[in-house]
């Protein structure tokens, strides 16, 4: 179905495995297709309740942009590389299809997140990392600024100034540190990884689905809203939440006083 992923649903669980090893998961124009794919698919699909993005190896979760696949490329054909329509064109659907589906997205870094690796890991809603994982900004070491989503998501993780610092020095932020300062949402050693995963995972695919989406959707406009806005988008969301299945599920099990039995609906 994808030739540069892994694409497997499991019990509510839709696990997308970046497939290069090779080039340490580097994102060609086929891989990003993919991704961009894999994640639509996986918001039509209502059997799907959490969605989990990694990559294949011990080495790398994403390593950035295939740099010599690109250069290779615009040399056979004589040109430049247009950076912009590329980033327009592959990567801004992608980085949007992440932040716009409507169910948990779990990144879990296996390795280095480089470049847009880490744009990429950044726009997951929840992040788990290694302990000896590292994300780094790297794109001033080859002369150009951070893209795919990393201007917006590291000033809003990390403040303004430790944003500037890693995006002008490229340096690599290990997983203590990455969680330390609000990069990822937890790090762990390489050994913890899955069990940690399983974890959230667990908790997302018998969790309310649609109270998660619509909560992702109106923290998403938060970050560029206004109270007044936020106040009118918590009324309408909450106002269509109480009609679903899950609410009268949760607020029924809420005052028998038992475990809720959430089926995403």
């Amino acid at each position: 179905m994808y030739e540069n992923l892994l694409y497997e649903i499991t019990d509510g669980v839709c696990r997308i495995t970046l497939n290069r090893p090779q080039v340490y998961n580097a994102l060609n124009p086929g891989l990003i297709q993919d991704i961009t794919n894999a994640v639509d698919a996986a918001s039509a699909d209502d059997t799907v309740r959490v969605v989990v993005i990694t990559g294949a190896g011990d080495k790398a979760f994403c390593s950035g942009a295939d740099l010599k696949e690109g250069f290779a490329a615009a040399a056979s054909t004589g040109g430049q590389l247009n950076l912009g329509e590329s980033l327009r064109s592959g990567y801004h659907p992608m980085i949007r299809a992440i932040r716009n589906i409507e169910k948990p997205v779990v990144g879990r870094i296996n390795g280095v997140a480089a470049g847009a690796g880490c744009s990429l890991a950044l726009a997951c809603d929840v992040v788990i990392c290694t302990d000896d994982a590292y994300f780094s900004q790297i794109f001033v070491n080859i002369g150009l600024m951070p893209d795919a989503g990393s201007t917006f998501f590291l000033p809003r993780l990390i403040g303004p100034q430790r944003a500037f610092e890693l995006s002008s020095t490229g340096r690599r932020v290990y997983g203590p540190e990455a969680a330390q300062i609000g990069l990822v949402s937890r790090s762990v050693a390489a050994a913890d990884l899955d069990s940690a995963v399983g974890d959230i995972v667990g908790y997302y695919a018998n969790a309310p689905t649609k109270a998660i989406g619509a909560l992702k959707k109106v923290l998403n406009q938060s970050l560029y809203s206004d109270l007044d806005h936020q106040l009118e988008q918590e009324a309408e969301n909450q106002d269509a939440l109480g009609s679903s299945v899950d609410a009268a599920e949760g607020i029924g099990a809420f005052l028998m006083k038992r475990k809720a039995n959430f089926s995403g609906k």
